[in-house]
């Protein structure tokens, strides 16, 4: 998984922080070592995870935002505006804007499908509206994953490029801010990719031997979140209730119930994503106008 190679990467001591005894700058490595452990021994992404790092993400760009504001720290990058570096980095920030920005409309309309769901379910009108619901849901998570592949393709040439910036090796002061710099769109990049890998997941009949589990335990009424989670994320539990409604029809009540109560929980996720997304929106436009106005000087 991409988190545990950027992982690797991201291994920062004070030494390499510039203004290393100023608090935003301890601030800022005590961030980036919390989210290096961050996803470690798990092999699928889970709402809850990914919400806890952007929010943890967003207080790096905090102490970030509190070292760009720096008086030396302006005096150095603004030295070297011009150079090619500099353009990359503001490019990597208005790349990583978009891509926030596709994220927060896939959960707005992912938010909205999944609503509309519930409302049918709960008028259990017929199979013929539920399954319409369902195909209208089921259509939307296709383009979804389709559109998040592309992202995760675009940050991965990011990626690649960001690991590819050289550093400055005549100003120690410009070198280690390059690094921060650096590591900051790294991590950002991380969480990006594991939020898209979550939004990305196969949507398909239950082919393999976790779905074919997973249901046979919601028809006997036995799985728990606790076993659930073991296996699948979020989106997966509601598409193996929503199977489940499929192949066995909606006028078992326990089985209505238990999708309800699936798409009631993906609800709930959803709006913890949206409003971390919102929050990572703001502090990325402030990140980005405080580079414009340090290298416009």
């Amino acid at each position: 998984m991409a988190t545990s190679k950027c992982s690797n990467r991201l291994n920062i001591r004070s030494n390499s922080l510039p203004f290393r005894s100023h608090p935003s700058a301890l601030r800022l490595e005590e961030q980036l070592s919390k989210l290096n452990t961050w996803g470690e021994g798990s092999s699928t992404p889970m709402a809850d995870t990914i919400c806890s790092s952007l929010s943890a993400t967003e207080e790096l760009y905090k102490c970030l935002d509190d070292l760009l504001g720096l008086p030396l720290t302006q005096q150095a990058l603004s030295l070297h505006q011009h150079e090619e570096w500099a353009n990359e980095l503001l490019d990597g920030s208005v790349r990583l804007l978009d891509i926030c920005s596709a994220a927060r409309e896939f959960m707005s309309q992912l938010s909205k499908y999944a609503s509309d769901l519930q409302s049918a379910l709960r008028r259990r009108k017929g199979d013929s509206s539920m399954e319409s619901n369902i195909a209208k849901y089921t259509s939307f998570r296709r383009k979804m994953k389709k559109e998040s592949k592309r992202l995760l393709t675009a940050l991965k040439q990011m990626d690649n490029k960001n690991g590819a910036l050289s550093l400055i090796n005549q100003d120690h002061r410009l070198e280690m801010m390059i690094r921060v710099l650096k590591e900051v769109s790294t991590r950002t990049i991380s969480i990006f990719q594991s939020l898209l890998l979550f939004l990305s997941v196969p949507i398909s009949k239950p082919k393999p031997a976790k779905w074919s589990m997973l249901s046979k335990l919601m028809h006997k009424g036995a799985i728990t979140c606790e076993e659930e989670q073991e296996n699948v994320n979020e989106l997966e539990s509601v598409d193996a209730a929503l199977w489940s409604l499929c192949k066995y029809g909606s006028n078992e009540g326990q089985k209505v119930q238990i999708a309800q109560n699936r798409l009631e929980a993906l609800e709930a996720d959803i709006q913890g994503f949206e409003n971390a997304l919102d929050c990572m929106f703001r502090r990325l436009i402030k990140a980005r106008a405080s580079l414009l106005n340090v290298f416009s000087h």
